[in-house]
């Protein structure tokens, strides 16, 4: 059983973070979604009108006596986490800022739950049982920014979201279908996480994002077998890894010229079209490995802010001169400080030095042995 996390740990939700662009490693690390540490997220929202950090008075402590048996309550936290809970318990207090209730047996959300709360900012029921959500459930939650309910059993996404919210985090569920007009209204959404469902690309209907100006989606771990051609436009991060992807044609990725970082590792991508990536001119970051391409990506030296680049287990054969940094001096705005080219049947003793003649350190170039 998953360890009850302190109530100092759900409390540092309410912190005031200040995060600079582009270094979000602590906000986008979903590998830790087993329990509350997501919790520790720095805000990107972008949302003019939503800070994501709740009023300075809700630091101060609340006296009320009202805390559902079983649960601890603090700061205006209420913590009833790995409790065997069946349903969302009743006698919660209406200031409640963070409810969590993951690790429970909760299989259903039904019209009042959450009558009254107001004033949350923060609802976890990550690890439940929920398959039924009624269309109501989120109505009183005006103020809920933060939705964390992954690893349950629901079907499809949950109507009628609340218009405030800036975070949804719904991967490893059952969604098959995400419906046109399903994310309506939701103007200050930035960041959808929702990986590890049975989505292929005939699961999204034309539309399906429309309104959305979204940061960061990720959907790996899922069925997809070509990046799909309708997501947001203001994407900054893309993350479709472990997928059934087998090709990036021409126009695959040019409605999303404003990426900072793409994920396509853990595919089955033998084959970049030449010139698909040109429409990425902001990009800093790219995952390819774990795929079956048979060289290097033409285009990478026009990519004038790249910095990253994974090529790792793949099956290039030889690396030239001028796959990686421009010709000319002065082209490139940004030096790689990282390239990993390690398990690919490259001789590596015929790679000239001048190939890697824009990387800020050697160290920065991984080579290694390759296995068959």
């Amino acid at each position: 059983m998953p360890t009850m996390l302190p109530l100092w740990l759900l409390a540092s939700l309410l912190a005031v973070s200040q995060s600079l662009p582009f270094e979000q490693k602590g906000f986008w690390d979903f590998t830790l979604d087993d329990g509350l540490p997501m919790l520790n997220d720095e805000e990107a929202s972008g949302a003019e009108t939503t800070s994501g950090v709740p009023d300075l008075d809700s630091l101060t402590p609340t006296f009320s006596a009202m805390c559902p048996f079983g649960c601890h309550c603090h700061l205006r936290v209420v913590q009833c986490s790995d409790l065997g809970l069946k349903a969302v318990p009743k006698e919660i207090s209406p200031d409640t800022t963070l409810l969590d209730l993951q690790n429970n047996d909760i299989s259903e959300l039904r019209r009042d739950d959450f009558k009254g709360l107001q004033h949350l900012y923060a609802l976890v029921l990550v690890n439940n049982k929920i398959s039924k959500i009624h269309e109501k459930a989120f109505g009183p939650l005006r103020k809920l920014q933060k939705l964390y309910i992954s690893k349950n059993h629901l079907v499809e996404i949950p109507p009628n979201l609340p218009s405030s919210l800036v975070e949804l985090r719904i991967h490893d569920n059952r969604i098959r279908k995400v419906p046109k007009g399903v994310f309506s209204g939701l103007r200050h959404m930035n960041c959808i996480e929702m990986g590890g469902n049975p989505l292929e690309n005939s699961g999204f209907e034309p539309g399906a994002f429309d309104g959305l100006k979204l940061n960061y989606l990720r959907i790996s771990e899922a069925k997809l077998t070509g990046i799909p051609k309708d997501l947001p436009e203001t994407l900054n991060e893309l993350h479709l890894d472990h997928n059934r992807i087998q090709a990036i044609e021409l126009e695959d990725l040019l409605r999303y010229s404003k990426l900072y970082r793409l994920g396509l590792g853990h595919n089955q991508i033998r084959m970049i079209e030449n010139g698909s990536l040109s429409f990425l001119p902001t990009l800093r970051e790219l995952h390819l490995d774990n795929n079956k391409l048979s060289k290097v990506p033409s285009g990478l030296p026009d990519l004038k802010l790249l910095q990253v680049v994974y090529l790792h287990t793949n099956n290039i054969t030889k690396v030239g001169v001028n796959d990686f940094c421009p010709v000319g001096f002065g082209v490139k705005r940004a030096y790689y400080n990282g390239i990993s080219l390690f398990n690919n049947p490259v001789p590596y003793w015929e790679v000239q030095p001048a190939t890697f003649r824009c990387v800020t350190d050697r160290l920065a170039i991984q080579f290694g042995n390759y296995k068959k």
